[in-house]
């Protein structure tokens, strides 16, 4: 059996120095090989053969769908001298800080209070909505979505330099065409992971004309090729998709579509966003050597404050997965390459707490009461039964 080339490499490094032993001014040369048997000095004829497979590596990745920041939830946190909005998200921190990498989206544009604030229809939210997520744990936020151009090219163009200053890696949005040319990657643990971010529109607003680059538009054959490139690249690709159809609960056919266009692309795991309201997870077969992608079609609203007459707009959650490097089929026969495996699939369903739209916090929805929710615990249970629709095996967590 052919022996993979580290282990022939050592065993030329421990035959070299035992004859380098030889080069001793005490030691004469013809005494070693004496006492040294023949076939042990002599250096065997290396056969090419695959590289040794490297020790697994695993990151573990978190993340949460619309951060829609209203007036009443920028009102609610602003301070005497700004705003803060760090208060809202105390409760789930240690669940978002926890992951190696954690994956928000940002639905309002961060544009600053120096271009002024504003609400639905076209949304502008303060710089510290990002300084609070940062401070929550989030490293990657996505931007491509139906808000993106809300307030212009100086909004996109003022979130970015923002997200920028905090250390935050942006996807879906970009300020230039070097920068749309540039693939958004996170090193976590030894492993490279993609980040991709794609909107079905912008609600009928459309790019200043040559600056397509500011916002990233899902378009099948780019998502194919872009996706392809990132594989290349990383080890790992993430995409976040902003489709379907609000606030409904199941995802339409083309949700579906694109989903399993994405994983057979080279998706490992997608996000899914824009409905404000929960919607299932789901394994796809993405046809790599029987390899499978995890797809949530919709992670609901993180933070919101819209007004619906069921609690479902309400209600989101942080996903949270460990994407492991394992040894797999490689090119060539008998090559040994890699593959990702997306594992330890936990679900925790959050609830936005407010009362007369005023005291905005994330908590688990676990841990709200029948005051603040009729039939808190049997609405908790269809929350679980609905995310494990299509994945029974679902871990959903009823806290941190």
């Amino acid at each position: 059996m052919t022996r993979c080339l580290s282990g022939a490499i050592s065993a030329v490094i421990l035959l070299a120095s035992l004859s380098g032993s030889a080069a001793s001014p005490d030691v004469h040369p013809t005494a070693v090989r004496q006492a040294v048997p023949r076939a042990a000095y002599e250096v065997p004829r290396l056969r090419s053969g695959p590289p040794c497979p490297q020790p697994e590596q695993k990151a573990s990745i978190a993340a949460i769908g619309d951060v829609l920041i209203h007036r009443s939830i920028y009102d609610d946190a602003r301070t005497k001298t700004g705003f803060d909005f760090r208060p809202m998200f105390e409760k789930v921190r240690p669940a978002l800080a926890a992951a190696d990498v954690t994956v928000a989206n940002q639905e309002s544009i961060t544009g600053g209070i120096g271009i002024g604030l504003s609400d639905y229809p076209t949304f502008n939210s303060p710089f510290e909505t990002a300084d609070a997520l940062r401070d929550a744990g989030v490293d990657v936020v996505t931007m491509a979505n139906n808000h993106t151009l809300d307030r212009g090219e100086k909004a996109v163009l003022q979130a970015i330099g923002h997200w920028r200053d905090l250390q935050v890696e942006y996807a879906g949005a970009s300020e230039s065409v070097n920068d749309r040319r540039r693939m958004r990657l996170v090193k976590r643990n030894g492993l490279k992971l993609a980040f991709l971010s794609y909107t079905y529109g912008t609600n009928g607003i459309p790019s200043p004309p040559g600056k397509s680059h500011l916002v990233h538009r899902l378009e099948p054959g780019v998502l194919t090729a872009e996706i392809r490139e990132a594989k290349r690249l990383a080890d790992a690709v993430v995409v976040s998709l902003h489709f379907g159809v609000e606030y409904q609960r199941l995802p339409n056919d083309e949700q579906k579509r694109l989903a399993k266009l994405a994983a057979v692309s080279g998706a490992d795991l997608i996000l899914g966003h824009h409905p404000h309201v929960l919607q299932p997870l789901e394994w796809i077969d993405n046809g790599r050597n029987g390899g499978r992608s995890l797809v949530v079609y919709s992670l609901g609203n993180f933070i919101a404050a819209q007004k619906q007459s069921d609690p479902h707009t309400r209600i989101g959650g942080i996903l949270s997965a460990d994407l492991r490097k394992v040894p797999g089929p490689g090119p060539e026969a008998g090559s040994i390459g890699s593959r990702i495996v997306v594992e330890n699939v936990t679900f925790l369903p959050t609830y936005i707490r407010f009362k007369r739209w005023r005291g905005y916090r994330v908590v688990p929805l676990a841990s709200v009461t029948e005051e603040e929710l009729k039939d808190a615990p049997r609405v908790f249970k269809e929350v679980a039964a609905h995310m494990r629709r299509w994945m029974p095996d679902l871990t959903v967590a009823d806290g941190l």
